[in-house]
């Protein structure tokens, strides 16, 4: 794979997960109940820890990360529309409406793990990072969706 294409991708998921981290951190403050504050919390640090494989990866391989703030009709952009919806559902402090929100959120985040992992060639380095992260980010999601599904 060709450095371009490999920064490219890497930079979707670098955005992918500073979303995640934002979005987790920011209703982690907002939230009401314990458990979804320390659940949140544990999100927002697993994500951030994730960011800072990924930008130590691509500083190994001389590749920047873009810091282009949302990128309009991208699995970014689409992921970053999610987080705000979060926003406003715990605003609402709806336990379902919160947790829904979140599987979206990390239904962007498996998806665009599941593109990264698609691609060809990827340095070695790399995709071992990637195949353990996307690893954490399925059983985030999964996580997520049995707290919404015991929410009802």
């Amino acid at each position: 794979m060709e450095a371009k294409a490999t920064q490219a991708l890497l930079n979707e998921l670098v955005e992918t997960l500073k979303d995640g981290q934002k979005g987790y951190a920011e209703a982690m403050v907002d939230v009401k109940d314990a458990d979804l504050k320390s659940t949140f919390k544990d999100l927002a640090a697993q994500r951030s820890s994730y960011l800072n494989e990924l930008e130590d990866q691509m500083f190994k391989l001389d590749l920047k990360v873009d810091t282009n703030e949302g990128a309009k009709g991208s699995i970014t952009g689409a992921v970053h529309r999610a987080w705000i919806d979060l926003k406003s559902a715990v605003t609402g402090h709806d336990r379902h409406s919160i947790l829904a929100e979140c599987e979206r959120g990390e239904d962007y985040a498996k998806k665009a793990y599941q593109t990264a992992l698609a691609a060809q060639d990827l340095p070695s380095g790399v995709k071992s990072v990637i195949e353990k992260q996307y690893q954490g980010v399925q059983q985030a999601h999964d996580q997520i969706k049995a707290l919404r599904d015991s929410s009802n």
